[in-house]
């Protein structure tokens, strides 16, 4: 079904129920995201278009929990919406070449490797400010100092 038939489709609720549609918080909870994020990944095109009620009640089926899943798991797997959006592009083309997934997660992970060393350089200069500090309440505290060093370059 293409976006305008998907967009046109407007059932009862009790009908939608039967044919096995989930209001949109029976989706969040069994993709486990949140109602807000469903409507966000439709408004950004992560997800198609909801069909809706009669009432006009967002309705999904099995493939846009599924859909929502895959997005909740790229997600908490640190992509971002544009390689979300490909990787699903990827995931839904059967004929897909396996290289192109694999390039994707290989450069996901050099991205991942290039932030974790930047981390560890912010969490070494925190230390180093930590490491000066001796607790008392003086006003003149060394990290403050530092911090206000950097200001003044």
């Amino acid at each position: 079904m293409d976006e305008m038939d998907r967009a046109r489709t407007e059932v009862e609720l009790a009908d939608a129920r039967r044919r096995g549609w989930l209001s949109i918080k029976q989706a969040a909870e069994a993709a486990r995201v949140s109602a807000k994020m469903i409507r966000h990944y439709e408004q950004v095109g992560l997800l198609g278009k909801a069909r809706r009620t009669t009432a006009g009640y967002r309705i999904y089926d099995e493939t846009d929990v599924q859909t929502l899943r895959f997005v909740r798991r790229a997600r908490d797997l640190g992509f971002s919406i544009k390689e979300i959006s490909d990787l699903l592009a990827l995931w839904q083309d059967k004929e897909r070449p396996g290289a192109d997934v694999s390039k994707m997660v290989q450069q996901h992970v050099s991205a991942l490797d290039a932030r974790i060393g930047e981390l560890q350089a912010i969490r070494r200069s925190l230390q180093h400010l930590a490491d000066k500090v001796q607790a008392d309440e003086r006003p003149d505290h060394p990290v403050l100092e530092e911090l206000a060093e950097a200001v003044g370059a």
